[in-house]
């Protein structure tokens, strides 16, 4: 097990609320947005690909996005990726290119968008959680190959535990304002 660095378990912990709001970015509130795509993987040569590495996405007008497939034997895999990935577009397959009407959320839709935003945050608020699990068993390593002493490992786990706190409120945060944008309110 590796020393404890708390440097390196608070960049982990923030890298979750990044990964979070990246993840957050892909729900769109009826508009057309590129990043909207940017959590789909598509599978194709045999690996799972993000989809910007296959296909270029552009938002042409307000409420369409394009998707320009590089390798014209990808477009299958491309459309069903985007099928399938639970944002409720429905890709136009015109033999070249992708189109993608973005639909009016229904409020039902709204609904469904806001739950999965809450999903995203916490499989963040899992992984900060984890990051301070990791924390916690160096710092138990190190009292036991005497490193740090009793005191000093409950003080650093006391830190280690607000820096948690800390990370988990800044998800909620972000978490509750695209909620809020998804619904509208």
């Amino acid at each position: 097990m590796a020393k404890y660095d708390k440097a390196d378990l608070e960049r982990r912990m923030k890298g979750a609320v990044e990964s979070l709001r990246s993840d957050l970015s892909g729900l769109r509130t009826g508009r057309a947005n590129t990043a909207l795509l940017d959590p789909i993987t598509v599978t194709v040569y045999g690996a799972n690909t993000p989809l910007n590495q296959v296909a270029t996405v552009s938002a042409p007008e307000p409420r369409m996005l394009t998707v320009q497939v590089w390798d014209k034997s990808n477009i299958g895999p491309v459309e069903k990726a985007i099928r399938s990935a639970g944002l409720g577009l429905n890709p136009i397959n015109d033999g070249n290119t992708l189109r993608l009407p973005i639909p009016d959320l229904t409020e039902e839709r709204r609904k469904e968008l806001a739950k999965l935003a809450s999903q995203y945050s916490e499989k963040a608020k899992i992984a900060i959680r984890n990051v301070r699990r990791d924390g916690m068993d160096a710092l138990k390593t190190d009292e036991n190959k005497k490193e740090i002493s009793e005191d000093e490992r409950k003080r650093l786990e006391t830190e280690l535990q607000k820096l948690t706190d800390e990370q988990i409120k800044a998800a909620d945060e972000v978490s509750a304002q695209k909620e809020k944008e998804i619904l509208g309110k």
